[in-house]
């Protein structure tokens, strides 16, 4: 009996000395694991395309509707929004999620694109692709330049609506996650998938058009603010949305899941706890070893630990360069773990490029290492250990 405590008591001693409070420091916390029912997914930060969570990001896969997104970017960039669309007979006659068109019916391009966006409508789709590519053929050309020119490299499109129309439609969720960074920073697309109602002047009957945005996720998460639901027999449910808190505007995609809407509202709120925007530099402060300052305010998604791992380096400007004649005297080009993610100009301090520069100063000191409380990170193992000793040398309590 006396052994089976002595067991006992040397091992928790050991333990005791390998976990006692102030003998053990966290340099950095890691977020924890997360994971959907997606087969694939993309969590990506708006502001700076970093992305922050993937599964087969850059898998190319079906896309179902979500490849109005493209549609409705293209068609803003492109169109005179104040343009009236008419429908043709093969966009009336579309397949699928339809805002009902009728052949010969116009309509103004702005009020398409919410029918286009809220409630998919692939007729909408189609007469949208005809007005701004002169055929479906030629806005399918526009679509997949642009995927090109946005460094979709995993991406191609056959249609402007998301029907499963051959084999070659595909796009990854890693792609999806930048088109619709991209898109997002547009003010008429941000305006569009925002919407939760829309009503639209209706030339048929005496009554407007009423459309009611598919996007739950508008209703279901704190912040949401976008952007495409997706579905066909293929592709099965297709998901992306957006949401902003405290500045910070995130996206996430899923491809082929079937609980989508509990899965962004997991993915959203991970990335929001474990990746805020932080501010690594301010416009106007002095970069540490030049006598410049910064051009521009950086802001980056980080986790906890990882302002460690930030370094930057300066690269002087040519003083016979046109740059300099610009008032550029540098950048400084900002790594993760040794990843490039920023350069920014460096202007000379009352540079008239600057607009009320801050007074703060920058430079990456280290934080002091974070002090996690020993019972806190490893009460589970302990109670795990002192178990398993019990189970091999029968309870002392008993005894």
């Amino acid at each position: 009996m006396k052994s089976k405590w002595l067991y006992l008591l040397v091992c928790c001693s050991l333990l005791g000395m390998l976990l006692a409070p102030g003998t053990y420091e966290k340099a950095e916390a890691a977020p924890p694991g997360i994971s959907t029912n997606a087969v694939g997914a993309s969590l990506v930060d708006v502001a700076s395309g970093r992305v922050l969570y993937s599964v087969k990001g850059d898998t190319p896969m079906r896309i179902a509707s979500l490849t109005k997104i493209m549609t409705a970017i293209i068609a803003i960039e492109e169109g005179n929004l104040d343009d009236m669309v008419t429908v043709s007979r093969n966009a009336a006659g579309k397949e699928g999620s339809s805002i009902y068109l009728k052949l010969g019916e116009k309509m103004r391009l702005h009020d398409m694109l919410y029918g286009l966006m809220l409630r998919s409508g692939n007729d909408a789709a189609t007469a949208i692709a005809e007005h701004i590519g002169g055929s479906v053929d030629g806005f399918v050309y526009l679509m997949n330049e642009k995927a090109k020119m946005l460094g979709m490299d995993h991406s191609h499109f056959t249609n402007p609506s998301g029907l499963d129309e051959g084999e070659g439609h595909r796009s990854s969720p890693n792609d999806m996650a930048k088109l619709t960074a991209y898109a997002l920073k547009n003010s008429v697309f941000q305006e569009i998938v925002s919407t939760k109602l829309k009503k639209v002047p209706n030339p048929n009957e005496a009554w407007d058009y009423s459309w009611l945005n598919k996007n739950k996720m508008l209703s279901l998460f704190e912040g949401a603010d976008g952007v495409k639901t997706g579905y066909t027999k293929l592709a099965k449910r297709c998901l992306v949305s957006s949401a902003t808190r405290g500045g910070q505007q995130l996206v996430v995609v899923t491809l082929n899941d079937g609980d989508d809407w509990a899965d962004h509202g997991r993915l959203l709120q991970y990335g929001f706890t474990y990746f805020p925007l932080k501010t690594v530099v301010k416009k106007g402060d002095p970069i540490e070893g030049t006598n410049f300052v910064a051009g521009n305010t950086f802001m980056y998604p980080l986790a906890e630990g990882e302002t460690e791992k930030l370094t930057f380096r300066t690269t002087l400007t040519d003083p016979l360069s046109t740059n300099y004649r610009l008032a550029e005297r540098g950048t400084v080009q900002f790594s993760l773990g040794g990843k490039p993610i920023q350069s920014i100009p460096l202007y000379e301090k009352g540079s008239p490029l600057l607009e009320k520069p801050s007074q703060s100063s920058f430079s990456f000191q280290p934080s002091q290492p974070y002090k996690e409380k020993w019972y806190t990170q490893y009460g589970f193992a302990i109670r795990a250990l002192i178990e398993h000793l019990f189970s091999i040398s029968g309870s002392p309590w008993a005894d």
